[in-house]
Parts: structure tokens; C-alpha cells; sequence
């Protein structure tokens, strides 16, 4: 079992390639598989983002995604880092990442340091099929 935290840009990414490692990785919200970790603060930005009119994504998909997250996932309430990120929005899923003891899986591997625990979907994939757990 893996605890996970998802960057927006993933669920951004699986809405756009239902076929992609992105729609892969969300398809596995609530199996035994993973445990999804998430703030307040990641909810809210999520429920923002898959709603901005540039997407045009369908409600039902974007309250199906949410539905998920919010049944399946785990609520954290993460302390701040003091770490230097090159985007301090992404800060929030790196502190909830480090407070769940999880992998963060993004897109946006160069906002945060090289560290271990941060995968891009392709890294994450490979890394569970190595572990056995895909």
C-alpha cells in the first residue's frame, strides 16, 4: 500500500488523457492499492482549477473526482516547511506529502527539490510495478 498525495496537474492531465499515466494513477483512488492524503487547502484548489472555464470539463466528471477524493481520501492538516520552492503554491502539497510520509506525484518536477518521495506518473508507475503493487 502506498500513500500518495496528487498535484492538480495530474487530475488536470487524466481529464485531458483518459488514457495516460495521469488516468491511470486516479483510477487507483480508492483500491487497495493507494491511500490518497490531502488538506483542506489541496481540495480546495482542486475543486478551482477543474472548474476554471478554460478547460471546459464536464461537472460530472469534475464531482466524480471530487466525490472520490473526498471518500476515499485521507484529510491531513500538514505543518509548514520552511524548504525554499521555486512556486510557494505548490508548497502545500509538498507539507502535506512530508506530514503523511507519502510520494507526491506531479508534473511539475522542477518546482520542488530532488528528493526521493516526489515522482513524476511515469516514475510513480514504475515505482509500484518494482514494489510488486501493480
Amino acid at each position: 500500500m502506498q500513500r500518495i498525495v496528487i498535484d492538480t496537474n495530474i487530475f488536470v492531465s487524466a481529464l485531458l488523457s483518459p488514457k495516460g499515466n495521469s488516468a491511470e494513477i486516479i483510477d487507483k483512488i480508492g483500491n487497495e492499492e493507494s491511500y490518497l492524503y490531502y488538506s483542506k487547502e489541496i481540495l480546495a484548489e482542486y475543486k478551482e482549477v477543474l472548474s476554471r472555464e478554460k478547460f471546459n470539463f464536464d461537472i460530472a466528471k469534475q464531482n466524480k473526482i471530487i466525490n472520490r477524493i473526498e471518500r476515499f481520501g485521507n484529510l491531513v492538516d500538514p505543518s509548514a516547511s520552511n524548504i525554499i520552492l521555486s512556486d510557494e503554491s505548490d508548497r502545500i502539497f509538498y507539507d502535506t506529502a512530508k506530514e503523511a510520509n507519502a510520494i507526491l506525484i506531479t508534473g511539475n518536477i522542477k518546482h520542488f527539490p530532488k528528493e526521493d518521495f516526489i515522482k513524476t506518473p511515469a516514475e510513480y508507475l514504475e515505482y509500484i510495478k518494482e514494489k510488486g503493487y501493480l
